[in-house]
């Protein structure tokens, strides 16, 4: 939202060296370093692997059930039956998960290759192992076109576990992705999306809530925080309404933050409420996270927030609206900020102006990928548009496409602009569906550079062959 002064993503082989287990099309294995000769993980059915007894086949295309490996001096990962019967190959059996052993030299996990789907299987990986150690275990890659599962998520527990896997659909230029066709109700500005479960949340400014079931049909949901908190008169008493919401999970509840601020001044704050179920009961708000430019001069501003769980699981909340760009601090499991170290600039200088603001952080394919909205989302040239870069770490440094840096450098590589029936598309999120991953974004009902009625827009988001997004719109 603009708020300046001025304009405001067959079964994979997985191969255990050492014990550390490869991760690739099928499940990402979770075996630990330990004995001097690692198994072989979800090599066939009914087949031993360093002496713990593999899983038993499938008698209909389902996988075999996964051994598990016994501690000593041959640390074994249990192995996955292979899906054999009427069903065809299937996408590999469940992640062996293999037990320290009691000696030797910790192993290398070794990248599987992502092949194609088979004729029954998921082309981008399976359920995600366990990942008990190892040494860097890495992802594999993505599956053929013709795949069409879910990459597994990165392994988890104290080793450094894989890479994230890869989400969403490749890229085919003769089949691009597209804007869905919507209805219901669909008034929106700067909204935020997740799914959970069959249903998807999505919040917007002036904390709105809608809900779907199908991501093409939405109806309103109970607005969250009514009456609004007592510290936003307190701190920021000009602020009418409150901004640009973002939800999350983590901690075992669920998190959603928004801002309080005025049009063109950056005296501004990030609120925060919590919530065991998302499907009933009340949030709780737990006050402010971060305010900018109070008893301070700051040069940034505490508005539009955005929540990315780092590989490691630590939270962190990227935020910020025009002045020096977007932020970044660390959060701890309750959600509250983790320390008091100033926020770390992540992106800078748009347009040469500053017109840099709704940042959305979203992981894929061991990149974090940092969507920014440049220009006027609500007077002027109403010339909002999306642009993106990318890291390998979730505090920079990002670039483009071109190799370009996003902070300092005005980096940001162009994703969706306004066209002859929409103006202004921006402030988007990006969620994963049905395996396929969407751009959740606003637009206005008018020709670009016109002003319109804030809508909700979503269009697929592809990913080229060099893993950078290419989204349908507007």
């Amino acid at each position: 939202m603009m708020k300046a002064p001025s304009l405001r993503p067959l079964l994979a082989v997985a191969l255990a060296l050492g014990g550390a287990v490869a991760c690739g099309s099928g499940s990402i294995g979770g075996g630990t370093g330990g004995g001097s000769a690692g198994a072989a993980a979800g090599a066939s059915a009914g087949g031993s692997a360093g002496g713990a007894t593999a899983g038993t086949s499938g008698t209909t295309g389902a996988a075999g059930v996964a051994g598990s490996g016994s501690g000593g001096t041959s640390d074994t990962a249990g192995t996955g039956g292979s899906a054999t019967g009427a069903a065809g190959d299937g996408s590999g059996g469940s992640a062996g998960t293999g037990t320290p052993g009691g000696g030797g030299s910790s192993g290398s996990g070794v990248a599987g290759s992502g092949g194609p789907g088979g004729a029954a299987a998921a082309g981008r990986g399976g359920t995600a192992g366990a990942g008990r150690g190892g040494a860097s275990g890495a992802a594999g890659g993505r599956g053929g076109a013709s795949g069409t599962g879910v990459g597994g998520a990165a392994g988890a527990g104290p080793g450094t576990g894989g890479q994230t896997a890869c989400v969403g659909s490749v890229y085919d230029a003769a089949s691009p992705p597209q804007a869905l066709t919507l209805s219901g109700s669909l008034g929106a500005h700067d909204p935020a999306a997740m799914v959970v479960g069959s249903t998807i949340y999505l919040f917007a400014t002036g904390l709105s809530a809608k809900t779907s079931t199908n991501l093409t049909s939405w109806q309103n949901a109970s607005a969250p925080l009514n009456p609004r908190p007592a510290w936003v008169a307190q701190l920021v008493p000009g602020a009418t309404n409150l901004w640009a919401p973002d939800i999350s999970f983590f901690g075992n509840q669920y998190h959603l933050y928004y801002a309080a601020s005025t049009f063109g001044s950056n005296v501004s704050c990030i609120g925060h409420a919590t919530k065991a179920d998302i499907a009933s009961g009340s949030w709780a708000d737990q006050g402010t996270v971060i305010c900018s430019n109070m008893g301070e001069n700051d040069n940034w501003n505490a508005i539009d927030p955005n929540v990315v769980i780092d590989d490691a699981g630590t939270p962190w909340l990227e935020f910020g609206s025009f002045w020096s760009g977007l932020k970044i601090i660390k959060l701890d499991t309750t959600g509250a900020r983790a320390d008091t170290a100033a926020p770390t600039a992540i992106a800078d200088g748009a347009n040469g102006r500053g017109s840099l603001e709704g940042g959305w952080i979203f992981k894929n394919c061991g990149y974090y990928y940092l969507f920014s909205s440049w220009g006027a989302c609500c007077n002027g040239a109403y010339d909002y548009n999306i642009r993106v870069g990318r890291s390998t770490s979730v505090t920079g440094p990002y670039t483009d496409k071109a190799g370009t840096a996003l902070l300092k450098s005005g980096g940001g590589t162009l994703l969706v602009q306004g066209n002859g029936s929409w103006s202004a598309p921006g402030h988007n999120a990006v969620i994963v569906y049905n395996n396929k991953t969407y751009n959740i974004y606003h637009a206005l009902t008018a020709p670009s550079g016109q002003n319109g009625t804030a809508t909700l827009r979503i269009a697929e988001l592809a990913w080229d062959a060099d893993g950078w997004p290419v989204s349908g719109g507007p």
